[in-house]
């Protein structure tokens, strides 16, 4: 039983399942080239780690819009991420002894970026703080590549409050 099973209950692999569309969906917004090409995030195991977990976290936080209602999915959308993160450990050759160091660090950036992009958020929509701090780790290569990725990720987080919780976890995600 994972981490987050024992805390909320685990949903079991079949549960889990039902939101592999959705957890798709976020890891290929997150992938878009767009992202890397136009924004400059760098093209790098990091950069792209700090993509997808900042289109997670935004489709989170929409989840959390839900409620209970939507509590179990986005427990069992974390377990498929933390299960990605660890495969793509081993993939690079990472150890067992340091997978686990490895994966908390990863969790900890999503956790950090639920908190800046949900404060943003409700704050008025201003990503572009969160977005230095947590995309470009403070030295983003231009003002523009800033403004073109806080302007998308605040984008898809207005398409996802125009989208029913119902789509959405069915892994119909607005195209950016």
């Amino acid at each position: 039983m994972t981490f987050l099973g024992r805390i909320f209950g685990n949903g079991g692999a079949k549960d889990r399942a039902r939101y592999e569309p959705l957890y798709r969906a976020l890891v290929a917004t997150g992938r878009d080239r767009a992202w890397y090409a136009e924004g400059e995030v760098p093209d790098t195991v990091q950069g792209r780690f700090d993509m997808i977990a900042a289109v997670f976290a935004i489709a989170l936080i929409r989840l959390e819009a839900e409620g209970a209602a939507a509590r179990q999915a986005s427990v069992l959308l974390a377990e498929l991420f933390i299960d990605d993160m660890e495969g793509s450990l081993r993939q690079m050759g990472t150890g067992d002894l340091m997978v686990g160091k490895h994966l908390g660090k990863m969790m900890g950036a999503l956790g950090g970026r639920l908190a800046a992009f949900r404060t943003a958020l409700a704050s008025g929509g201003d990503l572009a703080p969160p977005v230095t701090r947590n995309i470009f780790h403070d030295a983003p290569p231009s003002p523009a590549a800033v403004d073109f990725v806080a302007g998308r990720l605040g984008g898809f987080a207005r398409a996802l409050a125009e989208t029913p919780a119902e789509a959405i976890l069915a892994g119909e995600v607005p195209a950016l």
